[in-house]
């Protein structure tokens, strides 16, 4: 094991490594879907599935991970994670049809669930006071920018070595962070007199909950919402739900349910689901309206995304210090208040704004993901107690992805029906002219019909930014509810209810 002074920086650069090949994965996949179609010979709605399968398999595990590793150790998971991961991102290189390749991807997301789930508990063990909400901060910059640049990195090894290099990459890195995990990492778990049993019922009901409860979300937008398969979806997620909340009232399973009451702890986890449903629920339509608007390839949009991920990166710098000077609560108001400011301008962007007000609302929403999700992080791990912060940190990861998926089904919907509108279709119309409009290609609808069609266009990408502004409008308002678990400007946190600290 290194020297106690170093190793906190070498469990800080692993997860953050973790982070950064977690993230990417997440939207890295998304320009390179049209050659995958290509070259596997499958149609592109199946091959779709490459993204939903690792987002499914992902979201569904985080929570049972998260808990997972305060009883068998946070570095056992996480090293198990990163072998799982690193071992499908080759089966996902070598993929011969687009059955394997889907499978893979799910195997993929398993284990970056695994990955990510004890992050943050991690870093609170490897870290104290002010240093640990440095390193949260740090952490989560770093993941942003991950996932931002996704389709800058995505297309230069698309255009430059093909789409199976986009996992094949992964190989190398893991390898040398599983070797630095098992030699640089420090053990972390619950105090052994605090560990409790492994729950296998509550461990299944978790994840069959959030799988069902994210199937429908993903699923809907192409499916239609009254489609079987959605609504029973729905309903067995609602059910099994239910199921694990009465499977955990002994207090001694999968979730501490007295956690939900900490206030601070349960608003983190919703000011977290808003700000993943604002911010990357939007993305996907911002990048169709950048993409359409100008004619872009997938790299000269990602290069149209430096505003966003550029701010991002120089405000995550600073996020440190202003969280000695503020509040949690007022910074994740202030968040999403320049988010919220951020989405008005790219609805007035819209209307013939121009490049600067573009370019000026891509900064504030950069600016503003870069100072929620810092203060989010340190809130949820410092009032939960520290044989809980496993559980503590895959209940919060498991509302991100949830959120994800949440904004992108919603907007999704709204999309849709003001692009309806605009054109004056019907709500299952599949017209050339829709088809063309809906999927930004301009170039394919007639002359005579381009004003209408990029009037419908803009109409319905304005109603996703002003809907979104609303989602952070209401982030603006729960972010006070931060304030019952924080406190001192040093970066520590106090717990606002410390008998959570007696293990049952």
């Amino acid at each position: 094991m290194p020297d106690d002074r170093r190793t906190p920086r070498w469990t800080f650069a692993l997860v953050s490594a973790g982070g950064v090949m977690m993230t990417l994965d997440v939207t890295i996949v998304n320009v390179a879907l049209s050659d995958i179609a290509e070259d596997l010979d499958a149609g592109l709605a199946r091959v779709q599935w490459t993204v939903s399968a690792y987002s499914l398999a992902f979201g569904a595990l985080l929570l049972t991970a998260g808990a997972l590793s305060d009883r068998i150790g946070r570095r056992k998971v996480f090293t198990a994670g990163m072998v799982l991961f690193t071992l499908a991102s080759a089966a996902c290189g070598f993929a011969p049809d687009a059955g394997a390749l889907i499978a893979a991807r799910a195997a993929q997301g398993l284990g970056g669930a695994m990955v990510f789930a004890p992050t943050l508990a991690l870093l609170a063990a490897a870290y104290e006071g002010a240093r640990r909400q440095a390193a949260i901060a740090a952490f989560a910059s770093v993941a942003s920018v991950a996932g931002a640049f996704g389709p800058i990195v995505g297309g230069l090894f698309v255009q430059g070595l093909g789409w199976r290099w986009i996992f094949l990459v992964n190989v190398p890195i893991g390898v040398l962070a599983v070797a630095g995990a098992l030699t640089r990492m420090p053990e972390s778990a619950a105090p052994q007199g605090g560990r409790r049993r492994v729950d296998p019922l509550g461990a299944a009901l978790g994840v069959g909950a959030l799988l069902a409860l994210h199937y429908p979300l993903m699923t809907g937008p192409h499916a239609g919402w009254s489609a079987p398969e959605v609504w029973g979806s729905a309903a067995v997620g609602i059910a099994l739900a239910l199921l694990l909340v009465a499977s955990q009232r002994r207090g001694d399973g999968l979730i501490d349910m007295r956690l939900l009451r900490i206030h601070a702890f349960t608003g983190a986890a919703v000011l977290g689901f808003l700000a993943r449903m604002s911010g990357l629920g939007v993305l996907a339509f911002l990048t169709l309206w950048l993409q359409s608007t100008h004619a872009y390839t997938p790299l000269e949009v990602g290069l149209r995304l430096l505003p966003l991920t550029g701010s991002l990166l120089v405000a995550g710098l600073f996020v440190a210090r202003l969280q000695k000077a503020f509040p949690p609560q007022w910074l994740v108001a202030g968040g999403f208040a320049a988010q919220g400011a951020g989405l008005l301008g790219l609805a007035a962007a819209c209307s013939g704004g121009g490049q600067a007000v573009t370019s000026t609302s891509l900064v504030l929403l950069g600016i503003g993901a870069a100072v929620i999700f810092p203060p989010l992080m340190g809130v949820a791990v410092g009032v939960a107690p520290p044989d809980r912060a496993g559980m503590a940190s895959g209940l919060t990861n498991a509302c991100y992805p949830l959120g994800t998926a949440t904004g992108i089904a919603v907007f999704g919907a709204l999309f849709s029906a003001r692009l309806d509108h605009g054109l004056g279709t019907g709500p299952d119309s599949a017209t050339p002219l829709r088809d063309a409009v809906e999927t930004g290609r301009f170039e394919l609808v007639a002359p005579a019909l381009q004003p209408l069609a990029r009037s419908a266009f803009s109409g319905a990408f304005t109603a996703v930014c002003l809907c979104s502004a609303l989602v952070c409008l209401f982030g603006v308002l729960v972010a006070r509810t931060l304030k019952a678990g924080t406190g001192a400007a040093d970066g520590t946190v106090r717990r606002s209810r410390p008998r959570l600290a007696r293990t049952p």
